[in-house]
Order: structure tokens, then sequence, then C-alpha cells
């Protein structure tokens, strides 16, 4: 598959991450605090993300390792949109119900990035082969 169709799938797969995100965000803002919704919101959809990500983004077969290094495609994406929510919740006075989709925008590449790497990583390395003499 080529990187363009992976971009394209990983963008599907993002507006779908969105949406779920959101939802759940938007279920949890009626209980708790808005920092607090954000990060079990993202936790939620990052899980979705990934099985999404491995079956249909990238088509590899998703693996326990693969599966705990997944939260670090999202590191940057989880620094990026919480520090941009706050800035734009409490510095800007932006509404804290659509904070978080602006903040997002600026995480995606980095995010198609880090995933990509982690996604496409080969579980294991080869064994070296042992010479008989």
């Amino acid at each position: 598959m080529t990187v363009t169709a992976q971009m394209a799938r990983f963008a599907l797969v993002g507006a779908v991450n969105t949406g779920t995100y959101y939802g759940c965000y938007l279920a949890l803002l009626t209980a708790l605090p808005y920092l607090a919704a954000h990060v079990i919101a993202f936790a939620l959809s990052m899980t979705g993300s990934f099985l999404l990500n491995s079956y249909f983004t990238y088509r590899t077969r998703p693996t326990w390792r693969k599966f705990l290094l997944f939260p670090l495609t999202n590191a940057a994406n989880f620094v990026i949109t919480t520090g941009g929510v706050w800035l734009l919740v409490d510095r800007v006075g932006f509404s804290s119900r659509y904070a978080p989709l602006v903040a997002a925008l600026a995480a995606i590449p980095i995010t198609f990035v880090v995933s990509r790497a982690i996604m496409l990583r080969p579980d294991a390395r080869p064994k070296a082969v042992e010479r008989v003499r």
C-alpha cells in the first residue's frame, strides 16, 4: 500500500476517532471537569484508534508490543491537544465544548509520522544465523 493511501486511510480513521473522542468527551463533560473529561476520552479513543489503524490503515496484525508502543504515537498528540485545550479555554476564553476539535488539528501530521513508524515496525528482529565450522 502506498504512503498516500495510508495517509488517506489514516485521515478516515482520524475522523472516526475524533468523533469517538468528542462523543465521549461531551458525555464525560456532564460529570467531570473539562481536563478530566479530555484525558479519559483520549484514552478510550486511543484504544479504538490502535485497532482501526492496525487493521485498516496499515493492514498489520495488532500485537501486544505494538499496543504498548502505540501510546507513543499519541504522546505528541496528547501534549499538543492538552496544551491547546488549556490555552484555548483558560487563556483565550474559547468554549470548552469546541476547544478539543481546534487543538486536534495541529497534532494530526505528527501523529501520522510517529504512528506509521511504530505500526510498520517489525515485531521481532531476525535471529542471526549461526555459522557451522
